[in-house]
């Protein structure tokens, strides 16, 4: 009778769930009901008159190893009399869950503690459902802050690092697999030697098994948006070719590609599997073409030389590769050595791509790009234009009032050496959106003879960000100096000028007490600076203009602007002295001498930053992934083969 009335007594609950590892977990809650007597013996008599039904009551419950052990103690100790076995065996179940031995589970609490809240908070999975419960997105985000932890530019792990942790993560449960497997594919790197001596393979081992496994699962293809492959080593024509078919498979196998970054191979006017198929990607957002010589042309004979520098047929191939790229965003155009690319090619390049936004052109002879072709400009967001001769003073003006300059917000001019302050002046009157401004020349512009002589000469009332650098000394300092002072630029506040050589851009500036690097005694710069002390020419590098920037600062405090007297009386008590300063008291603009890239003694970043591969070839101090040794996994699980801690150049950069 008491086996029958135990289940209305005590809920048995076996509730089943799935946590996040995939197992199954079983879970036994017993909920007595409300209110609950502990002495049943005082409430039905009857129920213990035997010992065979003392047995039933301590085998109802689901009962753990000790329990089990001591009830079976108590049953064969209980044969001894009846009416020790009626009080043993009530204590033989309240022993099994309070008193429990070297084998049994930790005691659990009264039943009353174990039905409190707090109790009911303790033993249910909050944490573990409160984490299923997270939407993806916030998962995802996550699973993204890894990346920014590993790809930092002052971050010591590598790419292998990285990728590494994505895949430890996908192993917690399955929802951040879900959430760490597209990051995992989404951005890939390859980075370092690729061969692999045991298969005698010189080059794209990994590659290999990356395109078979991309193949096998179309689904791992989609997530795929950049992709970064090892830099060529010492490889021979046959070989460079078959790798760069290798490369065309790979980029064939990712649908989504938006980036190929680190490798830009030159493009050399013939037909290659590559350029093919990144002409398919049709979310492609960045390309970088490095434009080389028309072998065709040199190498023919004289009688059976064309006229261009260009076959049409030529022309028209580069023009087909731009046919699909509505997505593209970011291009960038530059002629290696000797490099030749028609005007025709161009403007046809220009008018294929609407999503255009930021456009490099730089290294092309006057024949190739010249005033003409600014007018073929469609709108623009940012736009480099780089050791262009065909480029003048009256193409700049023409740009200026052409519909395609009225969006531009970053404008770089470098080494065109424009000799009018008035065109400079102009666009700046015209771009009303401009926010970052660069001029890098060596000749200082100048007001035109004869003109008459504002203040300002020059400014912007939206201009942000003022890189200046005139390498021979003249009058466009001043002029800038004095259009900053007369109010020119409002909203300026960061002004770059390596070649301030007699301080005039400084002293508009916020005062500085300190602009000199720790680094700057062990850079290649002060090396060169000092072999060449003696010599008249002018340097160029950030090493310099720190070095003058601070005797600046340094001679100016040996100064005194101020002398304040304390008298009390007719009696002088203090005489306080106050030191001159190098700078403006109140000006908003800072005074920087940092580069776009770290560590570099160039202000400004420029192809040889893009397109040298030393760095990855390189790796003397890289990275073996025993920065976390320390992790439970030890060394053999975090250690990795050295490879060189790759960072991607962000072409916004150049701008």
């Amino acid at each position: 009778m008491f086996a029958q009335q135990m289940p209305a007594t005590y809920q048995m609950q076996r509730d089943m769930q799935r946590p996040c590892d995939g197992g199954l977990h079983v879970r036994y809650n017993l909920q007595p009901p409300q209110p609950y007597n502990l002495n049943l013996r005082e409430k039905d008599p009857s129920l213990f008159e035997s010992d065979a039904l003392a047995f039933q009551f301590s085998t109802a419950l689901p009962p753990s190893r000790s329990s089990i052990a001591s009830t079976r103690t108590a049953t064969s100790w209980n044969s001894v009399g009846a009416t020790a076995s009626r009080h043993s065996s009530v204590s033989s179940y309240s022993s099994a869950y309070s008193n429990g031995s070297a084998y049994s589970k930790p005691a659990r609490p009264p039943l009353s503690s174990r039905n409190s809240p707090a109790a009911s908070r303790r033993n249910s999975k909050v944490p573990r459902r409160s984490f299923q419960q997270l939407p993806q997105e916030i998962l995802g985000c996550i699973a993204e802050q890894l990346g920014h932890v590993h790809r930092s530019v002052r971050s010591a792990t590598c790419s292998t690092c990285h990728h590494r942790d994505l895949h430890s993560l996908a192993l917690t449960c399955k929802a951040m697999h879900r959430a760490a497997r597209p990051n995992l594919y989404r951005s890939i790197w390859i980075v370092g030697d690729d061969m692999k001596k045991k298969l005698k393979l010189k080059y794209g081992a990994r590659l290999k098994q990356l395109r078979r496994t991309l193949r096998a699962d179309p689904q791992l293809a989609q997530y795929v948006r950049e992709l970064k492959v090892p830099e060529l080593g010492e490889l021979d024509l046959n070989d460079h070719a078959k790798y760069i078919d290798l490369v065309a498979s790979v980029v064939m196998s990712c649908p989504n590609l938006e980036r190929l970054v680190g490798f830009y191979p030159t493009y050399t006017h013939e037909f290659d599997k590559l350029s093919h198929a990144l002409s398919t990607r049709r979310h492609l957002k960045e390309q970088v073409w490095t434009i080389a010589e028309n072998d065709m042309q040199n190498n023919a004979p004289p009688q059976r030389r064309f006229h261009r520098r260009m076959h049409p047929e030529q022309v028209q191939l580069f023009l087909s590769y731009h046919d699909s790229w509505t997505s593209l965003e970011t291009l960038f155009l530059h002629s290696e050595k000797t490099g030749v690319l028609e005007r025709a090619a161009f403007a046809g390049t220009f008018a294929r791509l609407p999503s255009l936004k930021h456009l490099s052109i730089s290294n092309f002879d006057a024949c190739d790009f010249d005033d003409t072709l600014l007018d073929s400009l469609p709108p623009l967001q940012s736009l480099r234009l780089q050791d262009l001769h065909g480029i003048s003073d009256d193409g700049l003006s023409h740009l200026a009032s052409s519909h395609s300059a009225r969006s531009l917000r970053h404008l770089t001019l470098i080494n065109l050496e424009i000799l009018s302050l008035t065109v400079i002046a102009k666009l700046f009157t015209r771009m009303r959106e401009l926010t970052r401004f660069t001029l890098v020349q060596s000749s200082s512009p100048d007001i035109p003879l004869g003109g008459l002589v504002l203040q300002p000469i020059i400014g912007s009332s939206s201009l942000e960000f003022l890189h200046w650098d005139i390498l021979i000394p003249g009058p466009s300092n001043a002029h800038l100096a004095a259009s900053i002072n007369a109010g020119g630029f409002p909203a300026l506040r960061t002004l770059r000028a390596p070649s301030d050589h007699h301080g005039e851009l400084q002293e508009v500036c916020r005062p500085l007490e300190k602009i000199a690097l720790a680094s700057d005694k062990f850079s290649f710069a002060q090396r060169h600076a000092v072999s060449s002390a003696g010599s008249t020419h002018y340097l160029r590098t950030l090493f310099a203009a720190r070095q003058a920037a601070q005797r600046r600062i340094d001679e100016a405090r040996t100064l005194i602007r101020f002398k304040v007297v304390v008298e009390e009386d007719g009696v002088v008590n203090n005489v306080f002295l106050i030191h001159d300063f190098m700078g403006t008291v109140g000006s908003k603009i800072s005074y920087s001498l940092v580069p776009d890239v770290l560590g570099s003694d160039d202000a400004v970043i420029g192809m040889n930053d893009l397109l040298d591969t030393r760095k990855e070839t390189d790796c003397r101090d890289g990275c073996t992934g025993l920065w976390n040794s320390e992790c439970p996994g030890g060394k053999k699980w975090w250690s990795h083969r050295e490879r060189s801690r790759w960072r991607r150049t962000d072409l916004e950069r150049f701008f």
